[in-house]
């Protein structure tokens, strides 16, 4: 897709940079200081090397100044689980965008609470108070942090009719922006697995159906260059309560006013140092 601003955004090849390969097995970090991932060399699934990834930023900052610059009208939607999402490209089953984090997002608890409800955007709940949710996706997912940190929080979750914490629920997005949530039969009990933290330049990874929630760390803004690709067969989904209730929702574009201020301000922070 060729847009305004001259630079050709290709799923494929920013999937040719960032795609850190096979992962080894290892354990989570649960580490509680922020830390950067260590320089990837040539060890196998270590991760992209730091000029593939230096590529994609690029990439990403063109696109966003092309928006900045009112070369690209581009306006951003406001995702059910808190943040702007700006939709670069849309591809079939593929998809490029950049997730803009305001850093109201609270980092604490367990990384398993549920909350109280379900709500749609690729498995999303509704969000009490800004706790993040736990969710799945249909799709698997490379996220290149733009700046800022960012915590991924994996949760195992084990089928439990006896004594469930949560109903898993179905996530039908249409194209017209509207998310249905509807009720499974699947009872469950979630339990904290682990998580990563990852700062500006670094890479992760989140596998289709793999329940988790993602935080941005000490309540700072954050940005992400996120690569999507949907696989069949798959669902959205969330982890929300027992009771079973479904509900659908309607996701908000931003005027083209606010789109700019927000990505503005990601470019100065991509721009200055990351602390």
């Amino acid at each position: 897709m060729d847009v305004p601003h001259g630079t050709a955004i290709d799923y494929d090849a920013l999937h040719a940079l960032l795609d850190p390969g096979p992962s080894p097995d290892h354990d989570h970090d649960h580490d509680p200081a922020p830390a950067r991932a260590p320089d990837p060399g040539s060890a196998p699934g270590a991760g992209p090397p730091s000029a593939d990834r230096t590529v994609a930023r690029d990439l990403a900052v063109a696109a966003l100044r092309a928006v900045a610059e009112g070369r690209w009208d581009l306006s951003a939607i406001r995702h059910p689980l808190g943040f702007l999402c700006l939709p670069v490209l849309r591809d079939g089953p593929k998809g490029v965008c950049v997730h803009l984090f305001d850093g109201a997002d609270e980092e604490g608890g367990d990384g398993a609470d549920g909350g109280d409800g379900a709500d749609g955007g690729g498995g999303a709940g509704v969000r009490r108070g800004r706790v993040p949710l736990v969710h799945a996706h249909s799709w698997s997912l490379i996220s290149l942090v733009l700046h800022g940190r960012v915590t991924n929080r994996s949760v195992r979750v084990v089928d439990d009719p006896v004594a469930p914490t949560h109903r898993v629920y179905e996530v039908r997005s249409r194209a017209d922006g509207t998310d249905e949530v509807r009720p499974t039969a699947r009872l469950v009990r979630g339990e904290p697995d682990g998580f990563e933290r990852s700062v500006g330049g670094d890479v992760y990874v989140v596998r289709p159906g793999e329940f988790h929630a993602t935080v941005v760390s000490g309540g700072r803004p954050a940005a992400t260059l996120v690569l999507g690709e949907t696989l069949p067969g798959r669902s959205d989904m969330s982890l929300g309560p027992l009771s079973g209730e479904g509900h659908r929702s309607v996701r908000e574009w931003c005027d083209p006013g606010e789109t700019v201020v927000a990505v503005r301000a990601a470019l100065r922070r991509i721009d200055g140092p990351d602390d």
